[in-house]
């Protein structure tokens, strides 16, 4: 059932880089339906070879409106696919693996995005030498934006890590870390989409108490935060090194940037990341 890994589908699929012709989702809520949009939409996997479980009806509407296929069985998605994400809530994983180890095999690469739960836990519920990663999205992998992080078990190799990481890339950007990154991460892009949502939406009173309109501070507001972020990425610059670039000597920005430094928005944001990070690890220890 769980003993020496096989030289199935999954393994030829990820030793080629190729997508897996079917993806199972147990768990069907917003993250879920974010990740198998962004699989349909970079033509990762087609919709026909997607199957949601969920106890009831009203979170699969969303899969089958995008043409995927459902179940309210748990054990259909896994004997009907090798790759397999798990997005229930968290104190509910526990059960639902218990429910579907039956039918866990050793081809079977299966993926929890269950905050706080972690792999030796997972392992210690599935059968022997089940292959299982972590995965971390964050809300915008509803718009093929994310910030994700992946860890793998002990029993994970190379080719189903890039597997996975060739999938997810169609929601963001997809980093392979070490399982103690994972609550840093929640504290820096999880929690971090409201951080900068305060952010954006402070930039934008300060226009609107200058006289510009609402809606166009904040759409201008979110746009100057796009457009900065593809700058860095693009660049591969330091933050600093771009700040320094917008700043001339006696110019707005380093009055603006006074007023920031003397607002303590530095240390502000990075209590912010440390406060969520605590807590993360906090709920990870219950």
């Amino acid at each position: 059932m769980g003993g020496q890994r096989g030289g199935g589908q999954c393994d030829k699929m990820a030793a080629t880089g190729q997508a897996p012709r079917r993806v199972g989702f147990v768990g069907a809520g917003r993250m879920a339906g974010a990740i198998a949009q962004g699989l349909i939409r970079a033509g990762k996997v087609e919709a026909q070879h997607i199957l949601a479980s969920a106890p009831t009806d009203r979170n699969l509407c969303h899969f089958q409106a995008l043409g995927c296929r459902t179940t309210h069985s748990n054990q259909e998605v896994l004997q009907s696919c090798l790759l397999v994400i798990f997005a229930t809530k968290p104190h509910i994983l526990p059960a639902v693996l218990a429910e579907v180890a039956p039918v866990v095999t050793a081809e079977h690469i299966l993926v929890s995005v269950a905050a706080g739960v972690s792999l030796s836990t997972l392992e210690e519920l599935l059968p022997p030498h089940t292959r299982v990663l972590r995965v971390l999205p964050n809300l915008p992998c509803m718009v093929q934006e994310g910030a994700i992080v992946m860890t793998r078990g002990r029993h994970v190799g190379s080719s189903e890590t890039e597997l996975l990481q060739h999938l997810l890339e169609a929601c963001g950007r997809c980093e392979e870390v070490p399982e103690a990154y994972i609550d840093i991460h929640t504290g820096l892009s999880g929690s971090g989409v409201a951080f900068v949502c305060t952010f954006s939406e402070a930039l934008a009173e300060g226009a609107v108490k200058m006289g510009m309109p609402s809606g166009l501070a904040h759409r201008i507001a979110a746009q100057t935060l796009l457009g900065t972020a593809k700058m860095l990425l693009h660049e591969g610059q330091h933050p600093a090194q771009l700040r320094s670039d917008v700043c001339t000597p006696g110019g707005t920005t380093i009055y603006g940037l006074h007023a920031l430094e003397q607002g303590g928005l530095r240390a502000a944001t990075m209590s912010a990341v440390e406060a969520a990070t605590c807590r993360a690890k906090e709920l990870s220890r219950k």
